[in-house]
Formats: C-alpha cells, sequence, structure tokens
C-alpha cells in the first residue's frame, strides 16, 4: 500500500479512538459506570456498532485505552516539566504539584479503582519515579538537595507523600510543601 494510504488509515483509526475515548468519558460522567453499553457508545461516537466491536471488545477496554491515552499524556507533561529550565529543586517542586493535583482530582472513585489494576500505571509510575530521580539527583549535584539519600529513593518518598488520601487543595499544597522541606539539604 502506498504511504499516504496507510498514514490515512492510521489517522483514521486514531480519530475513531479518540472520538470513542471522549465519548464514553462523557457518558460514563453522565449515567454512571455500570450504565454505558457499547451501543450507546457507538450512537454518541457516530459509528456502527460493529466497527466500533472491530476496535474494543467491550467497555471496559475502552475505558481502559482512554485511561493509557491519558496516562501516555500525563508522562508527556511531567516529561516536558523535568526538561525545563530552572532550578531542580523548583522544577521538582512543579512536578509534584502537578502529580498530587492529577492524584487527587479522580482519588477513590470506582473508575479510578478498576483502571489502576492495570499494568500500565506501574509502568507510568516507574517513569515518573525516573523523571524525579533524575531531578533529585540535579538537585544533590546543585547542593540544593539533601545526599544522604539515594535519588531513587527520594523519588518514591515523593510518590508516596504527595499521594496521601486528602483531596483539599489546601492540603495537596501543604503536602507538596512538607515534600520539598523534607528534601533540601539542611543549611
Amino acid at each position: 500500500m502506498p504511504k499516504l494510504w496507510n498514514e490515512t488509515i492510521d489517522a483514521h483509526r486514531r480519530a475513531v479512538r479518540d472520538a470513542t475515548f471522549d465519548a464514553t468519558v462523557e457518558l460514563v460522567a453522565k449515567h454512571g459506570l455500570a450504565s454505558v453499553t457499547m451501543s450507546q457508545i457507538a450512537q454518541e461516537t457516530g459509528i456502527g456498532r460493529a466497527t466500533l466491536y472491530k476496535y474494543f471488545p467491550d467497555v471496559e477496554a475502552v475505558l481502559r485505552g482512554w485511561h493509557e491515552r491519558q496516562v501516555n499524556r500525563h508522562l508527556e507533561l511531567f516529561s516536558g516539566v523535568a526538561r525545563e529550565n530552572g532550578s531542580p529543586v523548583a522544577r521538582l517542586e512543579r512536578m509534584l504539584e502537578a502529580y498530587a493535583r492529577m492524584v487527587h482530582q479522580n482519588h477513590g472513585s470506582r473508575l479510578a479503582a478498576m483502571l489502576h489494576a492495570t499494568g500500565h500505571v506501574a509502568h507510568a509510575k516507574n517513569h515518573l519515579s525516573s523523571f524525579l530521580a533524575s531531578i533529585i539527583a540535579e538537585g544533590v549535584v546543585a547542593s540544593e538537595i539533601r545526599d544522604d539519600v539515594a535519588p531513587s529513593e527520594l523519588a518514591e518518598f515523593c510518590l508516596n507523600a504527595v499521594a496521601g488520601p486528602s483531596a483539599s487543595k489546601a492540603t495537596v499544597a501543604r503536602l507538596v510543601q512538607l515534600t520539598m522541606s523534607a528534601l533540601r539539604r539542611p543549611s
């Protein structure tokens, strides 16, 4: 097949998947997780049910695909923050704030519990931990961050510290500040 043909097919597939993901999330928000059917998704997306079943076997697969897309978008965001200019401490704080907001946005929902049981979340958390460890290592070299604990251990500490059960914005901000104070090199 010609390259243009393949690119057109790939673009069409991505468009169908994206439209399916977006429609499904809207339906879940409107009707609840247990009420959404493949027929509703097909109708909302504007495609036939047979076409929808070519892409996904069931609603859960659609939601897993949507979640994987969201996780990849978050990783791109974190990767961008990791590459930004500025001191390691400032970048680390921005990354922890973004992570904490993301975690607390959907914390405790039935949908979150179902989707976080998949393997791609653990994979993404490993990537995020690596981003954090890299920034922490830069902070150690710049004498901004303590050097008595390995950067990989501090990265895990950070992820766990800001992902506590509270969803209030003020509490999240305090958790990030407390975590950052624990990381700073004592003067």
